[in-house]
């Protein structure tokens, strides 16, 4: 199979080849994160399960950072490649990789120091506050190579080596998968056991890409000797942003969907929730891996002002984004019972509360892949205020305020309705920006 570069030009068959190792890699890496939740709910029980679906989006927000130096950063890497500059774009990449390693251990410290009530504020209850600090301790004290792992998924792109990136995100979802077998089902570690097996897949996808990128024997992007680029480093966080603000609102929200469901239903509520949460980690993660594996297509045609590639990349792609939105949809309602029964079929109460509440919730895939990708594109063009724009408007502003003010309309069913409701609203945004933009970036034929 002839190897793929930046400048080809991208037939369907071509776009999907570049960008199927990272649909694959993100789907392989929510997967990771969905077996914890299957051993932890069914051999450790659904109020460990609880605590663990409140802690993981602190560890998101955290993980947050590292997304947002990977994107903004893969951008201006992928942009000075096009720009025919090879070396300045090591450079760069070097030290957007070393930012992201300090700021990990920072934020790792400043979390553990004050982690019972960063737990209290997520929304842990007395049953739960132990639970919470235990795992989620574990996790926020390996934040440096979840954010490296963040990144390097960027990164493997850019440098052209999507399928690098793929095998190292097998690899660190099978070390998770098998550790948490052997942690929860043979040590008895219980949740604990879970955090231990998650980190340490972290460390498989965050410390060896170092090693790859820093070999003397290799060519292309890679590692090197650099300096501080402070107003590249600023232009990665300011077009990154779009990228920490979804990421970092997604938690937040999720934060006040299970203060809500613990209002309404108790822990059973919040458990349902999670069961939700999971199966939408899967789904998103194919519009998040082919919007990432797409990104430096876009930017690399930028650079190099390749206008009528650049519009025949987001013609396909918003053809395999809108196909895939329809196939997700009837998936996922066909699907619903099923997949609540692998997580809580112990439970027939709790499985009938699941299964109705994520018919409804499922109803947003008709409208975030637009979201996603439309956010992901204009970070691609270093528009980091419209990506970010898009991101906070339908991750905080829609989600956050419909969860609060539908359940008081329409009871429990109202926060399953506000996802969905967020996402329209969203999609209209998306669309609109998409429209407004099309002459200035050239994207679209006039």
């Amino acid at each position: 199979m002839t190897h793929i570069r930046l400048s080809d030009h991208f037939s369907y068959g071509r776009l999907l080849r570049y960008t199927l190792p990272s649909i694959v890699m993100m789907i392989f890496t929510s997967l990771y994160s969905v077996v914890d939740g299957l051993f932890v709910s069914n051999l450790v029980g659904d109020l460990a399960l609880s605590a663990v679906n409140i802690a993981f989006p602190v560890t998101m927000i955290v993980g947050a950072f590292g997304f947002m130096l990977g994107t903004g950063g893969s951008a201006i890497v992928a942009r000075t490649l096009g720009e025919g500059r090879p070396e300045l774009a090591s450079r760069y990449f070097s030290m957007f990789i070393w930012c992201v390693a300090g700021l990990g251990v920072v934020l790792s410290i400043f979390c553990l120091i004050f982690i019972e009530p960063i737990m209290r504020l997520a929304g842990a209850s007395d049953l739960l506050l132990d639970d919470c600090v235990r795992y989620g301790g574990i996790l926020l004290a390996g934040s440096a190579p979840f954010m490296l792992q963040s990144a390097f998924q960027s990164f493997f792109s850019a440098a052209e080596r999507p399928q690098l990136g793929l095998l190292l995100s097998l690899a660190a979802g099978a070390t998770n998968m098998v550790l948490d077998y052997v942690f929860i089902a043979l040590l008895d570690m219980g949740i604990t056991g879970a955090a231990w097996a998650t980190v340490l897949g972290y460390c498989v996808g965050g410390l060896i890409p170092v090693f790859y990128f820093a070999s003397p024997k290799r060519s292309g992007l890679r590692l090197t000797r650099t300096s501080f680029y402070g107003r590249e480093l600023l232009h990665a966080c300011t077009n990154g942003s779009s990228e920490l603000m979804s990421n970092i609102s997604a938690s937040v929200v999720g934060i006040l969907y299970n203060i809500r469901l613990m209002d309404l239903l108790g822990e059973p509520g919040v458990a349902a929730h999670s069961v939700m949460m999971y199966v939408d980690f899967v789904f998103v993660a194919a519009f998040l891996g082919f919007s990432m594996g797409s990104a430096p297509i876009v930017s690399y045609h930028y650079g190099a002002q390749n206008h009528g590639e650049l519009q025949s990349v987001f013609r396909r792609s918003m053809v395999i984004v809108g196909t895939t939105s329809a196939v997700m949809v009837a998936a996922s309602e066909l699907l619903s019972r099923p997949l609540s029964a692998a997580f809580v079929g112990y439970s027939p109460e709790l499985l009938e509360l699941t299964t109705h509440g994520f018919r409804i919730f499922a109803l947003c895939y008709v409208f975030c892949g637009l979201n996603i990708y439309a956010s992901a594109f204009f970070t691609a063009l270093c528009n980091g205020v419209l990506s970010a724009l898009i991101s906070f408007t339908r991750s905080l502003l829609f989600r956050g305020g419909l969860v609060l003010t539908m359940p008081l309309l329409f009871g429990v069913d109202g926060v399953w309705w506000s996802v969905a409701a967020a996402e329209g609203f969203g999609a209209a945004l998306s669309a609109s920006l998409l429209i407004a933009m099309r002459k200035r970036y050239h994207y679209t034929v006039r």
